[in-house]
């Protein structure tokens, strides 16, 4: 029987609450030859020598007998003699395992857990391979953990947090410059759920926070890598640049844009321009006093 990878593999997932990455389980075989290479305490030279396994050579008899644990108030267990024969798991054991080989049998792994719509997804994250358990069980977790649901991101908090992951390190005025508003409460909301952390200060005046995304926010959006993000064209570095400059060196409008009278020696406003009044005939007939309706002046009586 050949060894088997891929058992090995689950058994470390299920053993282990970290991720697991590629480099860790190509130096735990590393470690697995370099225990075998080593002469056991009490074993005999000359089985080493013969080719035997150290297992065998410094193998020892533990009988398989009840064992009483005061513990336990007189429960009694069986415990069984550690034995390493299995040849799926301790016999023929590759000297390299590629970084292929392990993705292909995590690969599988992951199928057959999905194909079985069991309570265990496999992921393979950030920061390596883990266990996860079904979505459709959260609640039943958050009851047991007494953890209260997820609250959503609002779609301020989305904003911010997309300026963030394509722009970072960013700080905070650059992020209201882009959004035009105070970005204040969706940092804090961010940094509450972990999605973002303080990276450092900014070689600006004053020494700016400057915010970037976490691990987290990886698994978050699902990705493992920030080059893995979708391409933005509006989320570019170039376009936030020209954003923030266009926003750091905006000008207060004038009197003219905003439709006021100028003052003197300013000029002549747009919007405020001379209108020629076209003067009709009848209007200069109705202006006319008329002689019949005309009241006679004092002079006029005197002549009279």
């Amino acid at each position: 029987m050949a060894f088997n990878l891929k058992k090995v593999l689950k058994a470390l997932l299920f053993s282990s609450s970290q991720p697991i990455s590629v480099k860790d389980i190509q130096a735990l075989f590393t470690r697995f030859h370099d225990q075998n290479a080593l002469p056991l305490v009490g074993a005999e030279p000359q089985a080493i020598a013969g080719g035997q396994s150290p297992f065998e050579a410094a193998e020892i008899e533990i009988p398989n007998e009840e064992i009483s644990s005061p513990a336990n108030d007189g429960a009694e267990a069986v415990v069984a003699a550690p034995t390493e024969t299995d040849e799926e798991l301790y016999q023929d054991v590759p000297s390299l395992i590629t970084a292929a080989q392990i993705r292909e049998a995590m690969d599988e792994l992951a199928a057959e857990l999905r194909a079985a719509n069991d309570i265990y997804l496999l992921i393979d994250g950030a920061n390596g391979y883990r266990l996860v358990t079904h979505p459709r069980f959260a609640r039943w977790i958050r009851i047991l953990r007494d953890e209260p649901a997820p609250v959503k991101l609002t779609q301020s908090a989305l904003e911010t947090l997309a300026i963030i992951a394509y722009r970072q390190p960013v700080t905070r005025s650059e992020i209201e410059s882009i959004r035009g508003v105070s970005a204040e409460a969706g940092l804090s909301k961010l940094l509450e759920r972990e999605l973002v952390y303080i990276v450092g200060r900014a070689d600006l005046p004053g020494r700016p926070l400057q915010y970037g995304t976490t691990d987290k926010f990886l698994e978050f959006v699902g990705v493992k890598s920030l080059v893995e993000l979708p391409a933005s064209d509006v989320l570019s570095p170039r376009q936030i640049d020209e954003w923030i400059k266009n926003a750091t060196n905006a000008t207060p409008p004038a009197d003219a844009e905003m439709g006021l009278p100028l003052e003197e020696g300013e000029g002549v406003s747009p919007n405020f321009e001379p209108v020629e009044v076209e003067h009709h005939a009848h209007a200069d007939i109705a202006a006319e006093p008329h002689p019949a309706s005309d009241p006679a002046t004092p002079e006029d009586k005197t002549s009279a």
